[in-house]
């Protein structure tokens, strides 16, 4: 009897801790289910009330969402941030279920995934909104110029507006933590582009900067010679 006892003792422990696993299950897929039903009402209601605000219309005239469909795709500005809260709430409800799990690796791994989706919901927002203040400026700097009688008004305009597009997008990539990497790589290219300039007015131009540095030594030797010479009785 005692041996039939301790073969069954492994096979308790199995049902009990099966039969504590069950409920923890069923309470993650309850979980699951709830957060999607929220992160589908959510993403459809910022949808709504993005339209509703005329976001789209910000967004259009930011450049961005011509940008975006610019490979023949139908997404905008909208619908990205609509698919971020989806996501955003998809991923608290993962997290939350897999914490019921005790599954703390896959927690703290949601957990880093989770904290950037806000970044790059911000990052968008920058976009919209640094196109959308570009182009106000473009158009601003362009009739500014054009109505002092500038005639290259339209170049300055549209160098003002890439200048604080350029600016509007360092700072996006900064909120997603890539501004170091761009940063490196703008001054790499700037480096290699005053690399080439010199290359190319070095070679280009010693032919000109040894006949300058040669008539620049004859001056120098007509004026030692005259120097030299004894002066008239």
């Amino acid at each position: 009897m005692r041996d039939i006892d301790v073969m069954l003792e492994p096979v308790r422990g199995l049902l009990y801790q099966f039969g504590a696993f069950v409920p923890r299950l069923l309470l993650a897929l309850a979980i699951l289910l709830f957060g999607w039903l929220i992160a589908k009402a959510a993403s459809f209601a910022i949808d709504r009330g993005l339209r509703a605000a005329n976001f789209h219309i910000l967004s259009e005239k930011s450049g961005l969402d011509p940008f975006l469909r610019g490979g023949g795709g139908t997404v905008d500005a909208v619908r990205i941030l609509s698919a971020l809260v989806y996501w955003l709430i998809v991923l608290i409800a993962l997290m939350i279920a897999f914490n019921s799990l005790n599954l703390e690796y896959v927690t703290e791994l949601i957990g880093r995934v989770l904290l950037f989706v806000p970044r790059v919901m911000i990052a968008l927002l920058l976009l919209v909104l640094g196109g959308y203040f570009a182009r106000i400026v473009g158009v601003a700097t362009t009739t500014y110029f054009r109505e002092a009688g500038t005639g290259d008004a339209t170049a300055l305009g549209r160098f003002a507006m890439y200048a604080v597009l350029v600016f509007v997008v360092l700072i996006a990539l900064d909120q997603l933590g890539l501004g170091d990497v761009v940063r490196q790589t703008f001054l790499i290219i700037v480096a290699a582009v005053a690399l080439g300039l010199a290359l190319a007015f070095g070679l280009g131009g010693r032919h000109r900067a040894a006949d300058w540095i040669d008539r620049w030594a004859r001056s120098r030797e007509r004026e030692h010679d005259e120097e030299r010479r004894p002066p008239p009785l």
